[in-house]
């Protein structure tokens, strides 16, 4: 081969090195969320998020949480406890450290345990009903069923998460068969009008009993 041909062959092949080059990184996807738990107030009108432990105070908006948080305090409550994810940002205003734009509601109270949870942190997650009453919380060694009149049962269990998002936490020990579902979509309290952002379904030995359940702080 001349040197002449050689030397056009190789242009030739220069775009396709540098179209390699040029396409081989990923696109940047979205910041990751920042989850983080505190205490909901309005204040001029607007709605206020301190964070647990914390002294910032940062404005509130998007995912619905207006509304959702508008509709518990309606009821007389002076404050709630939120378990939020989102993105931190935005310019200081009036009353505010920034603004915290919301992505997911995980729970939003206006009773029960807040930033005092001492267990949150230990949770993967925590499910409960009512009529009757029922609680199962599960963690990392284990699950552990509550029910009123009667002492805790923990118990071994088995995680299976399905194509459509369900997950479902099983045992079957002492006896017992447990099997304890929960799908991602909103859902109330009806006796304390907590919002929590999974459906719950317990079956214990063929009984079925619905609920709501939020992950903890080993989940997000």
């Amino acid at each position: 081969m001349s040197i002449t041909r050689s030397l056009l062959a190789t242009l030739a092949l220069l775009p396709l090195v540098t179209a390699c080059q040029v396409y081989t990184g990923k696109p940047e996807g979205p910041p990751p969320a920042t989850r983080l738990q505190g205490e909901v107030q309005v204040q001029n009108g607007a709605l206020l998020f301190t964070p647990c432990q914390e002294q910032r105070h940062f404005s509130l908006s998007g995912s619905g949480i207006e509304r959702e948080a508008m509709n518990l305090l309606a009821d007389g409550h002076g404050s709630l406890f939120a378990d939020l994810a989102g993105e931190l940002g935005g310019s200081q205003g009036q009353g505010s450290d920034g603004r915290f734009e919301v992505s997911r509601v995980y729970r939003l109270q206006a009773e029960g345990h807040g930033c005092d949870d001492l267990n949150f942190k230990r949770l993967v997650l925590r499910a409960s009903g009512n009529e009757p009453a029922w609680q199962v919380e599960v963690g990392s060694k284990g699950l552990v069923l509550n029910r009123p009149n009667q002492p805790p049962l923990a118990l071994p269990y088995l995680e299976e998460q399905l194509p459509d998002e369900r997950i479902s936490f099983s045992s079957e020990a002492n006896g017992q068969r447990l099997e304890l579902w929960v799908a991602p979509q909103r859902c109330v309290d009806a006796m304390s009008g907590t919002l929590n952002h999974l459906s719950a379904e317990l079956r214990l030995d063929g009984q079925v009993l619905r609920g709501c359940a939020h992950f903890g702080g080993m989940r997000n």
